[in-house]
């Protein structure tokens, strides 16, 4: 344990409360405290052997540097952040203040000759943890998940005891935080502070497999994997298997280390209309001995940039241009914040999107948990994945051609530094899901840098899916081209494109954000009034009619080689009362059968 101050013990009562918030969801009811989201966390490599943490914590919010041996204040529903109502707690923690944690397992599964892993699926911002007294280390980042052996701190018997300590400076720090801040209005939203994903522990053999992932070569119709092993030793293989209905269809095994490429002779490709996974087995051997063995999934999928008849570049999905379609989707819940009440409801957003016709989903400056892809996995829908903004203030020009260009952010080396060790965590974490066709490291110039750099690194980190380097604006030139993939612009309410004569041979023509038709329906809103949108209506029919017009002139758009478009925005979020739902999800307020039947007519060849 480091060496602190100990503070009075009467800061707690100081402490400001988030504004008393009493929206919920229908699924705050069906939370259970002492066990909540309890579903295997992590679907893309499942074990057996494994603990949940979540439930009931001990926490302190302290002035920085102090400890809370004077006694902890109350106790907080995990992993719902501290600002959220199903904490319990629901107050902020600001950047003066750390939040402590802490709580006494019963550790029950089996550690003979194994490693004991604990796993943070996402606590925002800084984390550092202790088991039984003893430092197990120390992580940055509020967006990727992290890990730590433990083996080692554990205490002979069932109980340890876990401490965690969180600092979170929101808006007043550099770091990756998307739409949070601490005085929030308009666009910007409550903090989130604390652990906002699964806590949960498991064991696995001193030699064993710590991450999978796959990419398709779809001219060779291969499907090439790359496991990684922990603790290596002489002569450990790897066998992958591919199953589908009717049993095994593919295998091969490898020294470990090494990419396993499988090839499929009658390869079942993945795509919105047709999510097909393969099922994977993962082994781990050391001779004829069997180590490890998690399960897994695939897709054979393939995206890139490519022409179509006309001349215009499209985004080709398995060989054939798509249309991509979808809603911006900010990931909010106005009792859990940054954390769905249920996998229920985590999964009821991605259920009724696919059902209003949408093909696509941006995930708008903000990371899901891993549960949250392996629906969009299994429903066969496509997404964008953005980078979570941070470290703002430049802003971009209107340039000829109706290009955005600007001035990037001069950022600190430590700055540079945060941003780009999060993106590279996110994106090994995240690349394993296929739904994700496309990175955006950047948004609306909030934040941007060195963009050309940054978006070289996201080639290099996975050169298989497709880049849009700027959503929005700040665009860096390279040649006669936009750096990265596509060029994209956003535009409030009505749709527009950039110019196809100057750039559409050259970059994929996106319109990354439009819409933002507002209604605010009584009974369900964050706040009774004051509430906005882009444009507001005040019936459902002018709603509607709106709607219905700017799908009409987006429709025209399409055959001058417009790739697709993102429509503001899935949900209500706080204030912001422009989404196709509620923010309690009470209310869709356009029927999903006509927004289906509207969205058909963007999709015809």
């Amino acid at each position: 344990m480091r060496h602190f101050l100990i503070a009075a013990f009467l800061g707690f009562l100081i402490l400001n409360s988030v504004q008393a918030q009493t929206l919920k969801t229908q699924w705050a009811a069906q939370v259970n405290p002492e066990l909540p989201l309890n579903e295997y966390p992590r679907p893309q490599m499942v074990r057996g052997s494994w603990q949940n943490l979540n439930g009931q914590w001990n926490y302190a919010i302290l002035a920085k540097g102090s400890i809370p041996e004077a006694g902890f204040q109350g106790k907080i529903t995990v992993p719902f952040a501290v600002e959220s109502l199903l904490s319990g707690v629901q107050k902020t923690v600001g950047p003066d203040n750390e939040l402590w944690y802490e709580r006494e397992i019963d550790l029950t599964l089996d550690r003979k000759n194994k490693r004991t892993l604990i796993h943070f699926g996402a606590v925002d911002w800084e984390a550092e943890v202790w088991v039984n007294g003893k430092k197990a280390g120390m992580h940055q980042g509020g967006f990727d998940g992290f890990s730590l052996d433990i083996t080692d701190h554990l205490a002979k018997g069932k109980t340890q005891t876990i401490r965690v300590r969180v600092w979170d400076p929101s808006d007043s720090g550099p770091q990756p935080r998307g739409k949070q801040v601490k005085d929030p209005k308009g666009i910007w939203y409550t903090p989130v502070t604390g652990i906002w994903q699964t806590v949960w522990i498991e064991t696995v053999p001193v030699s064993h497999l710590s991450s999978v992932y796959s990419m398709t070569d779809w001219e060779n119709r291969v499907q090439a994997f790359y496991p990684e092993v922990s603790s290596e030793v002489e002569g450990l293989e790897v066998e992958v298997s591919l199953s589908d209905e009717n049993g095994v269809v593919a295998s091969r095994k490898s020294k470990a280390g090494e990419a396993i490429p499988i090839r499929l002779e009658n390869p079942k490709a993945w795509s919105p209309d047709s999510p097909f996974l393969y099922q994977v087995s993962v082994k781990l051997f050391q001779g004829k001995k069997l180590l490890d063995e998690v399960t897994s999934y695939a897709a054979y999928r393939d995206i890139r940039m490519g022409k179509d008849a006309q001349g215009h570049q499209r985004m080709m999905l398995n060989g054939k241009a798509l249309f991509q379609y979808g809603p911006l989707d900010q990931g909010w819940w106005p009792d859990g914040l940054y954390t769905a009440p249920t996998d229920e409801a985590l999964l009821f957003d991605i259920e009724k999107t696919q059902e209003m016709g949408f093909n696509m989903i941006r995930k708008h400056v903000k990371v899901e948990p891993a549960r949250w892809y392996y629906h969009a996995d299994r429903l066969g829908m496509l997404v964008w994945q953005d980078m979570p903004s941070g470290d703002m203030g430049n802003r971009w020009e209107v340039r000829p051609g109706v290009i955005r260009e600007g001035v990037n952010k001069v950022r600190t080396p430590e700055s540079e530094e945060i941003f780009k060790t999060e993106w590279k965590e996110i994106m090994n974490e995240f690349k394993f899901f296929p739904s994700i066709v496309v990175w955006v490291p950047f948004n609306e110039a909030w934040g941007q840098f060195k963009t050309k750099e940054i978006t070289d690194l996201t080639r290099s980190l996975d050169p298989s899916r497709l880049i849009n380097s700027a959503s929005g604006g700040n665009f860096e030139m390279e040649g006669p081209k936009v750096v990265g993939d596509i060029l994209d612009l956003h535009n409030y309410p009505d749709p527009v494109m950039p110019d196809p004569s100057i750039f559409g041979e050259k970059s994929i023509l996106v319109l990354g954000e439009y819409g933002g038709l507002g209604l605010p329906l009584e009974g369900h809103t964050w706040q009774q009034k004051d509430n906005w949108g882009y444009q507001s209506f005040k019936t459902k029919e002018e709603l509607e009619a709106r709607y219905r017009s700017l799908i009409e002139d987006l429709q025209k758009m399409i055959p001058k080689g417009l790739a697709a478009a993102i429509y503001t925005q899935t949900t209500d979020v706080e204030v912001e009362t422009n989404g196709l739902m509620t923010y309690d999800r009470e209310v869709i307020k356009l029927p999903v059968e006509t927004l289906f039947q509207i969205h058909q007519v963007l999709y015809k060849k």
